[in-house]
């Protein structure tokens, strides 16, 4: 990533509130993208860009662990399902890998297993290498042998039901009964993709449908459906399989390779090459490419192979992804966030073009930054024509110098508009002039302020700015916050300048306007689908009065709460009462609640103080309480782990652990049950102590709290009986 502002400083150079600050933006940018590339199979930026924007949220939280978001890159995973398809929940969720591009940052990976595992360098540690085909990822479940249903990724935990698209898919890519001995129940994960000459002969052919569209148009004949023409074999493949009929996906030629396991009653092998062997005996196709590789060395080398070779396989790559092949190693590694310890994706170089900047427009977002595009001279990059692409922030295109008028080299790496990395200053124009940032808001004429600490400059509007409030209100009714169907950007706009929609308790009064919305073009009783229009979207919105407490936290927009921190916070306090009361007493710094509030495993100070702050305000508390007199948040479900003494207990480690590092026990406290926090408190059920426990052992005792040696926690665990998979 070409950084700038505090970007394009070095992480050992930011102070804690420059790195919060950073993080938060971070946060938010990623999550955007997540959603327009695993929603809207629709990405707006470079894989490049995409994984530089991670890396950097990696090296920052690394230096500043304690200001690690719930709502992080390395929390999350996909984006929300979409439209027009029932919720599938995997039974393990499907999580996504961390990325290495280059020989360090794969020594690094391996160096980390050796120390997680503590191997020593005599240990040999051997992989499977498999090419990365960037498809769409799928969950298939078999029950005693019979294929049952599929799903899309989605968030990681649950995705689309696609089963009766994948069923259009030939007994050769999608057995539908396994061959031979199976577990009563697998989950069995691989990706739908096209290869090359598959995909070229299908574009081709939307390409002339859509001219002979034009055509009849033209003609003022009857037009049917929108023809699209795709303009890469991912989302070819993405779109083939989200279609809501069938028989549109069977006419598309997918293909499917097998590569990983889910939830399974049973493990059938005890290494990932043994699986992928089993796999192929089940009838599945599996990557022929892939290959055993005896050490790291052996990766290197086979890395080097692949990047070569890439251009002469049917199918496009971006990349390998190394896994180790002992299982059980796995299981001991577990997972870190949104990704495994034991296996990576080592990325391959990015492409570049040319073109010419033709305009730098402003938008502003919901929470009122200010952010610039890049406007292009259309450009091909790798098959793709590129528009538009992020500049980020001011302190990018200052640091750039990028001016309207000048020629700039693009860079993309898979299948996604590209970032600006440099700019072909022998071909500047004579009369381009470096860009003026505005100082006020394009939407509202607010002043626009960059905080202290912060890259990004904001809009002062706040609820005057009509910007932020359209934005708010789209966020508040989105598919994974309230998600009320037919209130989408269209309608919300046409409410908000009618006057009629200007908080998200407006929403729930919506129906006492019933009869001047009957009166809007389109909306009123001339036609049955237009009476029906605006009933649906009544009935829509009254179902909407009960919601889950974590779609209710996230939907009210308060800066670096993403969905997973409102997960975590509906988890951790239950109810909305609760959650409320603690939240306004933890606006006093030092109080009980504020305490109790940081020392949630994911909560850190900087997102602690945003929750503060959102309550400190008094307006907020006053809309917060309007709302939940139209809507009532249900109390969240602590999911218990049976059989499990720490289900549903308050646990902390402290010191020095000697059987297992503390990553691995809080991840099994965390698999049993239990809430793990940083902090001890009289809400604390259990203290592990290891060696030089210190102050967290002292105020256990002091408070009488139940402590426990590793080895207590051990037998407690169930760590020293064999692991029944």
């Amino acid at each position: 990533m070409t950084e700038n502002g505090l970007r394009a400083r070095a992480v050992a150079a930011l102070t804690e509130a420059e790195a919060a600050a950073e993080l938060a933006a971070l946060a938010a940018e990623i999550a955007h993208h997540d959603a327009a590339y695993h929603r809207r199979d629709a990405p707006e930026i470079t894989d490049a860009a995409y994984d530089a924007l991670v890396r950097r949220n990696r090296a920052i939280e690394a230096r500043f662990p304690d200001l690690v978001r719930d709502d992080s890159p390395s929390r999350k995973v996909g984006a929300e399902t979409a439209d027009g398809f029932a919720k599938l929940r995997h039974g393990v969720p499907m999580l996504s890998l961390d990325n290495a591009f280059g020989d360090a940052d794969f020594l690094e990976f391996t160096a980390s297993v050796r120390r997680f595992l503590r191997l020593g360098a005599e240990e040999t540690l051997a992989f499977v290498g498999e090419p990365k085909i960037d498809g769409l990822s799928i969950n298939l479940l078999y029950e005693d042998g019979a294929f049952l249903r599929g799903a899309t990724r989605g968030d990681g935990t649950e995705g689309e039901d696609v089963t009766r698209n994948l069923l259009t898919l030939p007994e050769a890519e999608l057995p539908r009964r396994l061959a031979g001995t199976a577990p009563a129940r697998i989950e069995i994960r691989g990706e739908v993709f096209m290869e090359k000459a598959d995909f070229l002969a299908y574009r081709d052919q939307q390409a002339r449908a859509a001219a002979e569209r034009e055509e009849r148009r033209e003609r003022g004949e009857k037009l049917g459906p929108a023809i699209v023409v795709p303009v890469n074999p991912r989302n070819a493949a993405a779109g083939s399989l989200r279609q809501l009929d069938p028989g549109v996906t069977a006419q598309r030629p997918l293909k499917l390779f097998a590569y990983a396991m889910g939830e399974a009653s049973a493990v059938p092998a005890e290494t990932h090459s043994g699986w992928l062997d089993q796999l192929r005996q089940w009838g599945f196709r599996v990557n022929p490419a892939s290959a055993m590789l005896e050490n790291e060395q052996a990766a290197l080398g086979f890395q080097q192979r692949m990047a070569a070779g890439r251009a002469a396989l049917p199918y496009d790559i971006d990349g390998v992804v190394y896994k180790l092949d002992r299982l059980d190693w796995q299981r001991r590694l577990g997972f870190v966030g949104r990704a495994p310890r034991w296996a990576i994706a080592w990325k391959f170089p990015a492409e570049q073009a040319e073109t010419v900047l033709l305009d730098i427009e402003i938008q502003v977002g919901r929470t009122g930054a200010l952010t610039p595009r890049a406007v292009m001279q259309p450009v091909g990059v790798g098959g793709v024509m590129v528009t538009h692409a992020s500049l980020h922030n001011e302190d990018e295109i200052a640091r750039k110098d990028v001016r309207i008028g000048d020629t700039v080299v693009l860079q993309r790496a898979g299948d996604v508009i590209p970032q600006i990395v440099a700019v072909v200053l022998e071909k500047r124009p004579a009369e381009a002039t470096p860009f003026a940032f505005p100082d006020r808001c394009p939407a509202c004429g607010s002043h626009a302020i960059r905080p202290n600490g912060e890259v990004v400059k904001r809009c002062t509007g706040g609820l005057i700015c009509p910007a932020q409030t359209v934005e708010r209100l789209i966020h508040f009714a989105r598919r994974n916050a309230m998600d009320i169907e037919g209130l989408g950007e269209e309608n919300i706009q046409a409410l908000h300048e009618a006057g009629l929609v200007k908080t998200p308790a407006d929403i729930f009064r919506i129906k006492d306007h019933a009869e001047t919305i009957r009166g809007w073009e389109g909306w009123g009783a001339k036609s049955g689908r237009d009476a029906k229009r605006l009933t649906n979207l009544l009935a829509a919105i009254e179902a909407r009065r009960r919601v889950p407490l974590e779609r209710f936290i996230f939907a009210l927009g308060i800066r670096r709460i993403g969905e997973a921190n409102a997960k975590l916070l509906a988890r951790h306090y239950v109810s909305y009462a609760e959650w409320r009361e603690k939240m306004v007493a933890a606006t006093t710094i030092g109080s009980e609640a504020r305490e109790e509030l940081g020392s949630i495993q994911g909560i850190g100070p900087a997102i602690a103080t945003e929750l503060a702050e959102f309550f400190a305000e008094e307006r907020n508390r006053a809309a917060l309480d309007d709302l939940a007199r139209e809507v009532t948040p249900e109390d969240a479900v602590v999911a218990a782990t049976a059989d499990s003494p720490f289900a549903g207990k308050v646990i902390v480690f402290t010191g020095s652990l000697e059987t297992l590092s503390r990553d691995e026990a809080e991840a099994q406290a965390e698999r049993l049950g239990a809430k793990v926090t940083k902090s001890v408190s009289k809400k604390t059920d259990f203290v592990v102590v290891g060696a030089d426990a210190g102050s967290k052992a002292k105020k256990a005792a002091e408070l009488g709290l139940r402590v426990l040696t590793e080895l207590d926690w051990r037998a407690m665990a169930g760590l020293d009986r064999t692991d029944p998979r």
